[in-house]
């Protein structure tokens, strides 16, 4: 059985886009950037993290397979995670716009027996935005609860001017990874 160890709807939708079956568990994993960790390593750690939560919930379970991911927008190697507010959402996306960033999306999935992951980057720029766009984006809502305060499959859209990468990565899942780990662990995608 496999188990998704994210509340998250933008994971639960790109699995089922897979067409795969699979339970949702709800972990708690502070997802805090360690001083002089490099993006990657924490992208990949907090992922893990929340795979093993998952996989301590279903200890019981024969043959369950966990998938853990987190997604980061990196800018100069500074991780922007999820804004608090307006104000850090609309500090967030003047520091973007214009500019390029890259997006690391890293995947674990584990077993009693077995661990995998692979990352997926992506480069990702925005157009440039006056503080009216800027002001309007914030106000839709959408950049709450997305890392670097936007959503690449929704409103946001319309300001990104180039993508190198994986699409569903930047949305939060990298498909491609995840069917090849799927299938590493035998499980049909």
């Amino acid at each position: 059985m496999l188990y998704l160890a994210s509340q998250s709807p933008r994971r639960r939708q790109l699995l089922e886009q897979l067409g795969l079956r699979f339970a949702v568990l709800d972990v708690d994993v502070p997802e805090v950037h360690r001083e002089n960790e490099p993006p990657e390593d924490y992208v990949s750690r907090v992922a893990r993290e929340k795979a093993g939560a998952g996989l301590l919930q279903v200890a019981g379970v024969a043959g369950a397979i966990v998938l853990g991911a987190d997604t980061e927008v990196v800018l100069d190697d500074e991780v922007f995670g999820k804004p608090a507010d307006a104000a850090a959402a609309a500090a967030m996306l003047r520091r973007l716009q214009g500019r390029r960033h890259r997006v690391i999306s890293t995947v674990w999935l584990l077993s009693a027996g077995r661990e995998e992951h692979a990352t997926s980057l992506s480069e990702v720029s925005f157009a440039p935005m006056d503080e009216a766009a800027i002001a309007a984006y914030v106000a839709s809502g959408e950049p709450y609860g997305r890392a670097g305060a936007y959503a690449i499959q929704g409103l946001a859209a319309a300001h990104i001017d180039h993508l190198s990468g994986s699409f569903s990565g930047v949305m939060g899942l990298p498909l491609h990874e995840t069917a090849q780990l799927l299938r590493h662990f035998g499980h049909p995608v």
